[in-house]
């Protein structure tokens, strides 16, 4: 344990965060552009003046779909202004692009994502449907796979929405527990959206009546091997956390333990992926009749479970505060075990963070961003909160559709001050 203490404290103190963010036609913002160092950083502002939008914009570094979930098309340039029908006006068709100068374990890098109208031809007629794409560039070159840039960047976020993570339906906690597994495995975010593609193909064709047994049969081995090297990657990183957890526990957060609950995930524990996959590929099979009123029991239905290890309490029963303290435990167990194994720190994305959290709790996680030499993003409409590390932040403010820098750090590390603009 001395040892793991010991490089973990080595590893932290490499520098690996954002140095320049640009924002081009992103929501309410025309053109954006902020130099920052390797420190937390605070963004304040009113609500509604587009400050989670900042965050939004970084979130779409990593793979995935931002840490809203929206469509690309959602994501459009507006004029904050009420139009005569009452609605805010979209300018169209502009596209949005994101783009970063990125310091990773003392490595500079340009990392850049853009979403582009594209059309093909639609099945069965001869006319064009346009849609749009996202698009990324890693050091000026193009690359068709966004798991490239988990080589890069990592990022772990907590957003208000999550705060009610645990009392709701499994399909955020799942796509909790994949934002973590892809921090270990860049594949695996293509694996998650190539299954969610072949499982719409494989519903459209039962729903369209099309049921031909070679075509469908084709899809359903497909998944299956998709699926269970999915579900293989989700058992080991919710085991390698739980170790990490046992050995490293928090002083101050509670301390958690982590279960899957689903069907692929419990007969990986007993046969091996070989036959797991035989297995899911016929329960498939026989669930065609089914799907359209029930669904298919597997990997869309797993789910990822939190207890509160010292209550011995699932997370949904704990109340609202502890919840967040669980989040928090979470999130910083995931950000050291990362360091420790991929030799460089993720990016913390904290959309108003102080929220059910007390004033110890609060100030206790702020101090550790900052002993851990993360960077950290985060936003708030009262900066007073974050008075105890005012010294050792970055302070901007949102209005206007505009970002200001109000203050510096004026105590940083050697290491961190070697990064700054």
């Amino acid at each position: 344990m001395d040892v793991l203490t010991s490089n973990l404290k080595e590893l932290l103190q490499l520098k690996s965060g954002i140095q320049r963010l640009t924002l081009t036609d992103y929501r309410n913002y025309s053109s954006l552009r902020i130099d920052v160092q390797n420190c937390p950083i605070i963004i304040y502002g009113e609500n509604g003046t587009g400050k989670t939008n900042i965050l939004e914009a970084i979130s779409f570094l990593a793979p995935g779909r931002g840490l809203r979930g929206v469509k690309l098309s959602d994501i459009k340039r507006f004029i904050p202004q009420i139009a005569p029908l009452g609605e805010l006006t979209y300018i169209s068709p502009l596209n949005w692009a994101v783009a970063a100068e990125i310091i990773n374990n003392g490595e500079n890098h340009s990392l850049a994502t853009a979403v582009e109208k594209t059309g093909r031809v639609v099945d069965d007629t001869d006319e064009n449907q346009s849609f749009e794409r996202r698009i990324v560039k890693i050091d000026g070159n193009k690359t068709s796979l966004q798991s490239d840039l988990g080589k890069y960047i990592s990022l772990i976020w907590l957003t208000p929405q999550m705060d009610r993570l645990f009392r709701g339906g499994s399909q955020p906690r799942r796509a909790f527990l994949d934002r973590m597994v892809y921090a270990f495995d860049n594949d695996h975010a293509k694996r998650v959206a190539n299954f969610e593609h072949l499982y719409r193909e494989w519903y459209r064709l039962i729903k369209d009546g099309k049921l031909d047994n070679y075509w469908l049969t084709s899809l359903e081995e497909e998944m299956s091997a998709l699926g269970v090297a999915i579900a293989a990657a989700r058992r080991e990183q919710t085991a390698r956390l739980n170790t990490f957890i046992e050995k490293e526990p928090d002083d101050v957060f509670p301390t958690v333990r982590l279960e899957l609950d689903g069907l692929i995930e419990r007969e990986l524990d007993n046969s091996p992926a070989v036959k797991v996959e035989e297995m899911y590929a016929d329960l498939l099979k026989s669930q065609r009749r089914y799907v359209l009123n029930n669904g298919v029991d597997g990997i869309n239905r797993t789910d990822f479970k939190v207890y509160h290890k010292k209550k011995a309490m699932p997370a949904e029963m704990c109340s609202t505060g502890e919840q967040k303290s669980l989040l928090v435990s979470i999130m910083l167990a995931q950000a050291k075990c990362q360091t420790l194994h991929k030799g460089f720190a993720p990016i913390l994305l904290l959309d108003e963070v102080a929220a059910h959290l007390d004033d110890v709790k609060r100030d206790a996680l702020l101090s550790k961003i900052v002993n851990l030499n993360l960077q950290a993003w985060i936003t708030t409409t009262n900066p007073e909160l974050f008075n105890s590390i005012k010294d050792k932040s970055q302070f901007f403010e949102v209005k206007n559709n505009s970002v200001y820098q109000i203050s510096q750090p004026s105590v940083m590390p050697e290491d961190i001050r070697q990064t700054a603009f």
